[in-house]
């Protein structure tokens, strides 16, 4: 019988070894993609927070910026002396309506003048604590202007008592009509500040604590300590106006009222690990947040004697030198510090911006010679 050797046939497909290569080569491309799909997340995030940081920066430095520019408006060049003498309490600032005060020193300088520039030199995070993330303080900064886009001094402004004011359109009525002095979202409420020019008697500064269509009330224990009525004589108050003022015959004014801001600029470290922030308040209201994310604020000051031509230059708290005043600053220099949360593991960056303002209203004269 023949015997025929039974020939071996391959079986089609991949052998084991085949396999395991294209296994391989197949995770090595998906490692590739996805290595590359997560440097592309991470530079997307990377972006985005650089953007976002710059953003916040920049927003810091042109509010604080915006305001200093203004500084002094108005303002009579030695400042405005504030409650003093008599049962006069030390008028201060940045407090809100239930008495909260957002830095530690809140008195006005030496003096108790209200002045267009107030240093407030490592006093500048909320309950004097310390930024997490530098371990270290900030400057604070309050600057004082009068608002002349609210059209109070157009009023017809009369002293009626030691606490009060009116206002009356003037006849014939202005056209286009006067804003309301109590009109809702731009009108006077409590807690704003008004600076009243009695004739040639005095100009004071007050606290509103109530206002109707035609009476502004300036009462005693208000927050921030500006109305002092306890006695006379008590110089800077309103009560001193009254006490040494005519009563006008009707239609006339005795006095001058035009809002003032007293804008204050300090760090808050909020609660539930939240990042620290800039804080803008405005007179005697609650301060609101106007930038997120900045670490750090520091601030020097230029100044310049007019009389005895002394100058000193990047000074960061100036009130501590010998003969000098607010009223002496020419300059301002700001730096922020700004730094990103830390997102998905993401690094956190940080970026610093500075500038220079100069405080054109301390400095103006309306002649050289």
């Amino acid at each position: 019988m023949d015997m025929k050797r039974e020939r071996t046939r391959n079986a089609a497909g991949f052998t084991l070894i085949e396999l395991m290569i294209s296994f391989a080569l197949a995770l090595i491309i998906l490692a590739s993609t996805v290595q590359l799909f997560k440097s592309g997340v991470e530079a997307s995030t990377f972006i985005s927070q650089r953007a976002e940081l710059q953003q916040n920066a920049r927003a810091a430095i042109n509010f604080i910026s915006k305001d200093i520019s203004m500084a002094g408006a108005g303002l009579p060049p030695g400042g405005i002396q504030l409650p003093s003498g008599g049962a006069s309490t030390t008028a201060r600032y940045a407090c809100d309506q239930l008495g909260n005060c957002y830095i530690p020193n809140h008195l006005y300088p030496t003096g108790n003048y209200m002045y267009g520039i107030i240093p407030g030199a490592n006093n500048g995070v909320q309950n004097g604590v310390n930024i997490p993330a530098t371990g270290q303080g900030a400057d604070s900064i309050t600057v004082a202007y009068l608002d002349y886009a609210f059209p109070l001094n157009q009023y017809v402004c009369v002293v009626t008592s030691g606490s009060t004011i009116s206002m009356t359109v003037p006849a014939p009525a202005p056209v286009p009509a006067l804003t309301p002095i109590n009109a809702p979202g731009v009108g006077l409420q409590a807690g704003d500040l008004v600076m009243v020019v009695g004739g040639n008697i005095a100009t004071i500064v007050a606290e509103v604590t109530n206002v109707t269509a035609n009476t502004i009330t300036f009462a005693n224990a208000d927050p921030l300590n500006m109305n002092n009525t306890g006695g006379d004589p008590i110089i800077g108050d309103l009560a001193y106006i009254f006490n040494r003022s005519v009563a006008p015959p009707a239609g006339q004014s005795n006095c001058t009222a035009t809002r003032l801001e007293a804008v204050t600029y300090f760090l808050q470290v909020p609660a539930g690990l939240q990042s620290p922030r800039l804080m803008r308040q405005v007179n005697g209201l609650t301060p609101v947040p106007v930038a997120d994310d900045i670490i750090g604020m520091t601030l020097s000051y230029d100044l310049f004697n007019d009389t005895t031509g002394a100058n000193n230059v990047e000074q960061r708290d100036p009130l501590s030198l010998a003969g000098v005043t607010p009223n002496q600053i020419r300059k301002i220099n700001i730096a922020v510090q700004a730094q990103s949360l830390s997102q998905d593991g993401a690094k956190m960056q940080s970026m610093q911006l500075a500038t220079s303002v100069s405080a054109r209203n301390m400095s103006f004269k309306n002649r050289y010679q």
